[in-house]
């Protein structure tokens, strides 16, 4: 028994296959779109950009990684969630306290701790990341962790809709005020900053640079390959049925709220193992990277993309990353503005996002009745999360 057909989803628009029966996604595509995502990333990208502007790209790639995340979570899952610079921000500090450790040496405090003067020892939370085999794992466990009870409170219990996307907006805001309160183990309002060494090498040698380059490139490839494999997955239908339909769903013996924990677990492991790239990419992490600006500019981009493909919320999240780069240096004052402009007219005229009007351009080409079967394909918002587009 399948819950998606049961609860009025169109096994078709599920599956990516019109009424007509032919797919328009099968292997043999697959495998070429990625071989050619592949090919940009590891031949095109290094052989055509400057070492600034690689480093420029593998900053939006860590984007487009939480982007993967939201895309299920919210394009599959019906989860506006607000506040992903949290487990963004998890793995980019666990990661960041582990090179501050390594490039300080044994024994001796960090920088900036020295520079402040507040302690006299390493605190005791500070030294299970001096190991790698801890620091590591933690860079994405300890964001599904923390996103695991959460979740577990707020779905048992029924929350959802705009009071879901404004409590984990919240979380954002009381984490920056944590850390910016904190000074002496965090770095405050700074952050943790000048990173040099990544594993023994040296972040300020170009080669090195390129190399965390294709790190944060390969894993952004397995985070898509892991992502399609979900979503056409008998659980990516079951997380589609209780976007459509929660309440037919728990009628039918499912219990909706482990399967929306299930999906926001995984947006919380791939939002942290980008925190955890990040950090060697930029040289940084700080409040000002994961608190509620950031997490909304996460989820414009997923909306600009189109929240319910695979590749929608990857290319939307670099494109609105790289106008943010590109335009804030001519409009440093009013790219702000321009940003919600874009993610009002995508809401307001294109729901299904940028990614929509290829399909509706090839349906309509291909078949008359193809514009029919693209509206039926849209993520149909429930009626609770609604209000979300407009709280945002």
């Amino acid at each position: 028994m399948t819950a998606a057909p049961l609860v009025g989803t169109d096994p078709a628009a599920v599956a990516g296959t019109p009424p007509g029966g032919r797919r328009f996604d099968g292997p043999a595509r697959t495998a070429a779109g990625f071989a050619l995502g592949a090919a940009l990333l590891f031949a095109v990208a290094p052989l055509t950009l400057s070492d600034f502007r690689l480093s420029l790209l593998a900053k939006y790639l860590c984007v487009a990684m939480v982007a993967v995340g939201i895309g299920i979570a919210w394009g599959r899952g019906g989860m506006l969630t607000l506040g992903q610079g949290v487990f963004f921000g998890l793995g980019g500090y666990a990661m960041a306290m582990h090179l501050k450790l390594a490039d300080a040496g044994p024994g001796q405090l960090p920088d900036f701790m020295q520079l402040y003067g507040q302690l006299d020892e390493l605190p005791l939370w500070w030294r299970p990341f001096a190991s790698p085999w801890i620091a590591l794992p933690a860079t994405v466990l300890l964001p599904m962790a923390v996103a695991f009870g959460l979740g577990s409170l707020v779905f048992r219990r029924r929350v959802r809709g705009a009071y879901f996307a404004i409590l984990s907006q919240a979380l954002a805001a009381a984490m920056v005020i944590l850390l910016v309160g904190q000074q002496g183990t965090t770095g405050g309002t700074n952050g943790l900053t000048d990173i040099q060494g990544f594993f023994g090498y040296d972040l300020d040698d170009p080669v090195n640079q390129r190399m965390v380059y294709f790190i944060i490139a390969a894993s952004l490839l397995a985070l898509l390959a892991l992502a399609r494999q979900l979503i056409r997955s008998r659980y990516g239908e079951l997380l589609v049925a209780v976007r459509d339909g929660e309440e037919r769903v728990r009628f039918l013996g499912y219990d909706p709220a482990g399967v929306k924990l299930v999906g926001y677990v995984i947006a919380a492991g791939m939002a942290g193992l980008a925190g955890a790239l990040f950090v060697p990419a930029v040289g940084i992490i700080s409040p000002a990277l994961i608190g509620i600006v950031p997490s909304i500019e996460f989820v414009i981009g997923v909306a600009v993309g189109g929240r319910a493909t695979l590749l929608g919320p990857v290319l939307g999240a670099v494109a609105v990353a790289w106008a943010r780069t590109a335009l804030s240096e001519r409009f440093p004052g009013t790219w702000t503005y321009l940003q919600g402009l874009l993610f009002v007219l995508v809401v307001a005229f294109l729901p299904g996002g940028l990614a929509s009007l290829w399909v509706l351009a090839r349906q309509r080409r291909s078949d008359p009745a193809g514009a029919r079967w693209w509206r039926r394909s849209r993520p149909v918002e429930p009626a609770e999360n609604r209000t979300e587009v407009s709280a945002a």
